[in-house]
C-alpha cells in the first residue's frame, strides 16, 4: 500500500465548488479496487490549504491501474479546474500510523 498526499491552495471563492467536486469525485475514486481509503482536510490556521490523502493499493495500482481504467475520466473531470492549485503531489509509503481509538476525536 502506498499513500499519495496532494496539497492545494484554493481561494475563498472557489472553496465551496473543491469541496463539493471532490464529494462527486470521492464516489469515482471509490469505485476502484485500487483506492483503498480517501479524505480530504481543510486546514485549520490557514483554509485556503487542503490536503488530499488517497490511500492506493500500490503505485502501479494508482498510474496504471487506475488512470486507465473507465472510471478515470470523470474523476479528471472533477479535479481539473484545481490542477494549477496544487502546491505538492507525492507518494509516500506509511511507516507508522495509529487508528483513532477514541471516536469522540472524530469531528470535535
Amino acid at each position: 500500500m502506498i499513500v499519495e498526499y496532494i496539497r492545494y491552495e484554493i481561494e475563498e471563492a472557489r472553496r465551496q465548488f473543491f469541496e463539493e467536486d471532490y464529494c462527486h469525485a470521492r464516489e469515482i475514486l471509490l469505485k476502484s479496487p485500487h483506492c483503498l481509503a480517501f479524505d480530504l482536510a481543510n486546514c485549520v490556521e490557514d483554509p485556503t490549504f487542503y490536503t488530499l490523502r488517497i490511500h492506493w493499493d500500490s503505485e502501479e495500482g494508482h498510474l496504471k491501474g487506475f488512470r486507465n481504467s473507465p472510471e478515470f475520466p470523470a474523476f479528471l473531470a472533477c479535479v481539473k479546474p484545481y490542477i494549477a492549485n496544487v502546491r505538492e503531489m507525492r507518494h509516500y509509503w506509511p511507516t507508522c500510523s495509529v487508528e483513532s481509538l477514541h471516536a469522540k476525536f472524530v469531528n470535535a
